[in-house]
């Protein structure tokens, strides 16, 4: 497959690739050249998988809360 490089140097990927490799508008992505070959890795929004994937611990804002305060109490009595 083949691309161009446009201008500032912006690379448009097919559409099929960006499919592929599950990666939209706005993504992120890990350039790395390596053996001059550019390597392109997609990094998860870690929002989009807190949403989209399925959850395995349960906890309620109040013991949330009293972890929290917990930690801090802990932190803060040591200073």
């Amino acid at each position: 497959m083949k691309s161009r490089i446009g201008k500032r140097n912006t690379l448009y990927i097919p559409k099929s690739v960006a499919e592929a490799l599950n990666i939209e508008e706005g993504a992120i992505v890990k350039l790395t050249v390596k053996e001059n070959k550019l390597i392109v890795e997609p990094i998860p929004d870690p929002f989009k998988l807190a949403l989209e994937y399925p959850k395995f611990a349960k906890t309620t804002v109040e013991e949330f809360e009293r972890e929290s305060e917990e930690i801090q109490r802990e932190l803060f009595s040591e200073a």
